[in-house]
């Protein structure tokens, strides 16, 4: 498993596409994005334009244990993103330590050549309201458990991946 860290606009989702295409096709593409506005439904049209044929996609904004669970063995996957399925699971009012540690369990037997995305969120300046601080933890958690069941940990920068494990 690869997990592919970085900002906003880094160039994650196309180069763990790279990554995951590498292999041949079939491919699996889980999403946890949902469309509450124009804005996120135009970044996702854009996302499934750019992956063209090859692709079968899941939505999974919450269900993502058991969309991992139904990839068949050996099926090349990419989970875009894993920042965005905590949000879900957050705003959702879930346990997220119990979702993450369930994530965690699963992807830590990889059954194929798998590629996770999420975002690092910890660089920037403390967030000023509980919630936004209580994300942030959340996903730096999450990022160091993934981290460190993960064959490879790559961070991208400006659209380069600087492999960090």
């Amino acid at each position: 498993m690869t997990l592919l860290l970085g900002g906003a606009r880094s160039g994650k989702s196309a180069h763990a596409e790279r990554l995951v295409t590498a292999a041949p096709a079939p491919w699996t593409y889980i999403a946890t994005a949902q469309a509450y506005d124009d804005e996120m439904t135009e970044r996702i049209a854009l996302h499934r334009a750019r992956r063209g044929d090859g692709w079968q996609a899941i939505d999974a904004p919450l269900d993502l244990i058991e969309a991992i669970a139904g990839v068949p063995d050996g099926r090349p996957l990419l989970i875009d993103c894993l920042t965005l399925w905590l949000s879900n699971h957050l705003l959702a009012d879930h346990d997220v330590e119990a979702e993450s540690e369930k994530l965690v369990e699963i992807l830590a037997k990889p059954r194929g050549n798998w590629v996770v995305v999420a975002n690092e969120v910890g660089l920037g300046i403390v967030p000023d309201n509980a919630l936004a601080r209580k994300f942030r933890d959340a996903a730096g958690r999450l990022n160091q458990r993934i981290a460190a069941k993960a064959g490879r940990v790559l961070f991208m920068v400006a659209g380069l991946p600087l492999q960090v494990k």
